[in-house]
């Protein structure tokens, strides 16, 4: 694979939130999420399930409920008591409207998608009209005592089914009037604690399936108010439930980590009469599931570990496969690290704060040797000092940070919330160090959604809303300026999300949430080009320092390259397509989330995922599917003469996991930032523990 000196990075102490709820698009291939910390997160199914957009949370907001309303639009509802329409182009809060009822803890759409219903910590259950634009208020159903934790319309949008402490109501929409009430404890002896209802449905034959704080799953006839079924699944909690679009499956999510699927199948084969059967237990995770869902093919979890579980449906699939398996995600799809490479520094992301680092020397087994916190940019009401390191504080209320950058000579650090932007100046005096923030910055469109600094250091490039990237020059000492606004010619609605400078300072892509790549040129400030439409998301993106092709990493795993000066793909990159990559490296389930060069070698492409980091060869031929994909230990059994026939492009190495950043600082030297697993449960809860058998 090549001799390099490895700074081996594991002081990055990221801590993902956890999963709080998750709403799949009716009919739609795509997936909402929201976290702990207030994050809403849109992954695209038919993208290879990748991360698509990102709107950074608020700690004065929670997200206690999500769902999709008339085909795209996102709503989100929370304990601060208003109810959100989330601008998936703008990535922000739309706008809110006050509930009237207290904190909000549930929220459902109707079928036709014409109506939310929320329910409020005073016992109230609300209807609100979704009209162009935002919502209205139309109704109050008859209240009730106790908060509403969860809410379920009927397909049929006439009743809604709500889950309180020890008690679930039936309401009559037409008429707000409770018709049924159904107690929870009614069957249960000796009982000295509440039953909470945690989560409901309303199936269209009149059935209401409830899970509850007693572990169990129960069938109720609505009607009669009568119980049909019931399945007690844990000693915990049953805290989430989905059901499919078929109202033949549904998923559990419990307190201990595990999740469950029941199934409505035949009491007899041929039998008309049909029951519903735990058919398929699953332990991914280690702590709360508070999250699942229920698609067409799969069955999707959330939980307080962080992890998004997918386990597609086996028996949904056409052909058993790469679609049929597992997939996890635990970190999110886009770099939280940047690396001023000629100051050996690192600037790591958090959702509140920044932290500044200066790698110190490598020992002879090319691990990483004390490093040194160089500086901490805090959103923090107070200034502090440190008598080692100076310490600068940046208030910027709630918001969480949505992008940051340090510059390449390591002068420069910039950051942005979605509604102010940062600009800092950075000096060094041997140890010592000062941070000054740089003062009327120009206004922008905001929120910034990527940070790119020049390679030379002298601009500054912000990726804005509608597809529009602008360009600052930063002026010394402690200054910038407005030079130029870049936008598409045929116009954009969506963001950019990713930005690629060239070496030499002639040559700007931009990537839109709409997938298009556009070329600047940054010597005449003028569009330059597109590259050819691809029916995927891109991940990942970076300029070549001496051909200046571009090469471009898509979260279906292809790989592509495409000559600037010349407007085309280039010859390798039409024989990537014609011959194939390997099938190994396309059944990847992490998307390629950087890509770097080495100047010692330009035929060689450094780029990486979560779980590995591979060094492409053009000068190489491509293996092909009979080929070993990762032959780097097999290489080194055999004799020279042999190894020759061997070799192929793809050095892979998976020892760096999970491996959040990797980088080249310099021709002979990699830095790789990894963030154990093991390290940020260590700072989670403790979870329920369960006896096992023999311990």
């Amino acid at each position: 694979m090549g001799e390099f000196e490895v700074h081996r990075v594991r002081f990055f102490g990221l801590v993902p939130a956890g999963i709080r709820c998750l709403a799949c698009q009716p009919h739609g291939a795509r997936l909402a999420l929201a976290r702990t910390d207030g994050a809403v997160e849109i992954y695209n199914f038919a993208a290879n399930y990748f991360q698509e957009k990102v709107i950074p949370g608020n700690q004065a907001r929670s997200v206690e409920a999500l769902c999709w309303v008339a085909g795209d639009r996102l709503f989100g509802a929370g304990l601060g008591g208003e109810i959100t329409e989330y601008d998936l182009f703008r990535l922000c809060a739309a706008h809110s409207v006050d509930g009237g009822g207290g904190p909000i803890w549930s929220m459902a759409a109707n079928n036709s998608g014409t109506q939310l219903a929320i329910g409020c910590e005073d016992g109230s259950v609300k209807l609100f009209q979704v009209v162009p634009g935002g919502i209205q208020f139309g109704q109050n159903l008859n209240r009730q005592k106790g908060r509403i934790l969860c809410l379920s319309w009927h397909p049929s949008d006439t009743h809604i089914a709500a889950g309180s402490i020890d008690v679930v109501r039936v309401f009559d929409v037409s008429s707000g009037q409770t018709v049924q009430r159904i107690m929870m404890n009614y069957r249960v002896h000796k009982v000295k604690r509440e039953c909470i209802v945690w989560s409901i449905a309303f199936l269209s034959s009149g059935t209401v399936v409830t899970s509850d704080s007693f572990g169990r799953v129960q069938f109720w006839d609505w009607e009669r108010g009568t119980l049909q079924e019931s399945h007690t699944v844990s000693t915990s909690a049953v805290l989430s439930l989905s059901v499919s679009e078929k109202e033949d499956s549904i998923i559990v999510g419990t307190s201990t980590g595990a999740t469950y699927q029941f199934q409505l199948l035949p009491v007899k084969t041929g039998s008309l009469e049909k029951r519903w059967v735990r058919t398929k237990p699953f332990q991914h995770h280690t702590h709360d599931v508070r999250a699942v869902a229920h698609s067409s093919t799969a069955l999707i979890s959330g939980g307080l570990d962080a992890q998004l579980v997918i386990r597609p449906l086996v028996e949904k699939m056409q052909k058993k496969g790469y679609d049929a398996a597992l997939r996890k995600f635990t970190f999110p799809h886009r770099c939280l690290v940047s690396c001023a490479r000629k100051a050996r520094l690192l600037l790591f992301q958090f959702s509140q704060h920044l932290e500044l680092w200066r790698l110190g020397s490598t020992d002879k087994t090319g691990e990483s040797q004390g490093p040194a916190l160089v500086q901490a940019l805090w959103q923090s009401p107070r200034c502090l000092q440190d008598f080692e390191h100076e310490l600068s504080c940046a208030w910027a209320g709630p918001e969480h940070i949505c992008c940051s950058c340090v510059s390449p000579c390591g002068s420069w650090v910039a950051y942005s919330t979605a509604s102010r932007f940062h600009l800092y100046e950075v000096q060094y005096d041997g140890d010592s160090v000062s941070v000054k923030k740089v003062p009327k910055v120009p206004k922008l469109l905001l929120p910034a959604y990527q940070l790119q600094f020049s390679a030379d250091s002298g601009s500054l490039f912000i990726a804005s809303a509608q597809g529009s990237v602008h360009v600052l020059q930063l002026l010394e000492p402690g200054g910038c300026k407005h030079l130029h606004t870049f936008r598409p010619l045929s116009g954009c609605p969506e963001a950019v999300y990713l930005l690629a400078v060239s070496a030499d300072g002639h040559w700007l892509a931009a990537v839109g949430g709409d997938w298009a790549i556009h070329i600047y040129n940054l010597k005449c400030f003028k569009h330059h080009c597109t590259v050819p439409t691809y029916n995927c998301a891109v991940t990942a993106l970076a300029i070549h320092p001496v051909t200046n092709n571009l090469v471009i990493a898509y979260s279906d795993q292809q790989l592509f390259e495409f000559s600037i000066p010349e407007k085309q793909y280039t010859a390798w990159s039409r024989m990537v397509q014609n011959s194939g990559l390997h099938k190994v490296w396309l059944e990847r389930d992490s998307p390629i989330t950087h890509i770097t060069f080495n100047p010692k070698n330009p035929s060689h492409i450094l780029l990486h995922d979560i779980y590995m980091f591979c060094i492409l060869d053009k000068s190489l031929p491509l293996p092909d599917d009979s080929a070993l994909l990762m032959n780097q230990t097999t290489l080194k059994q055999l004799p020279e003469t042999a190894r020759q026939w061997q070799l192929h492009a793809f050095k892979i190495c998976k020892k760096f996991q999970p491996l959040l950043f990797a980088d080249l600082l310099d021709e002979n030297c990699l830095v790789m930032v990894e963030r154990p697993i093991m390290d940020f449960k260590t700072q989670l809860p403790l979870p329920i523990q369960q006896k096992k058998f023999g311990t």
